[in-house]
């Protein structure tokens, strides 16, 4: 978490526990593109599997960006830091290439 974070909220904790269990599953789905790899299977059906993980981490990713913005930066552009709105962007740009 970024250093300028305060302590997080009940809300937040929860939160968290439902992104880690996201990150279990992709964690899943790519022993599992591995498993179809070592076993040979058709290359499609692995193409798929990667495409669906693939949009599971973007899903992680926005909704960690979201969070990002309603606690951390909210916090951060309250207390008048003007280096946060620089520091977002560069964020945003990094998620869309």
């Amino acid at each position: 978490m970024n250093h300028h974070c305060k302590k997080p909220s009940p809300k937040a904790v929860e939160e968290q526990k439902k992104l880690l269990s996201r990150v279990k599953r992709i964690e899943g789905q790519v022993r599992g593109i591995h498993r179809m790899v070592d076993e040979e299977e058709y290359c499609d059906d692995i193409i798929n599997q990667i495409t669906a993980t693939r949009a599971a981490l973007r899903e992680v990713q926005v909704l960690l960006l979201e969070s990002h913005i309603e606690s951390c930066v909210k916090d951060q552009m309250i207390a008048g830091e003007d280096d946060v709105v620089p520091e977002l962007i560069k964020t945003v740009r990094r998620m869309v290439k």
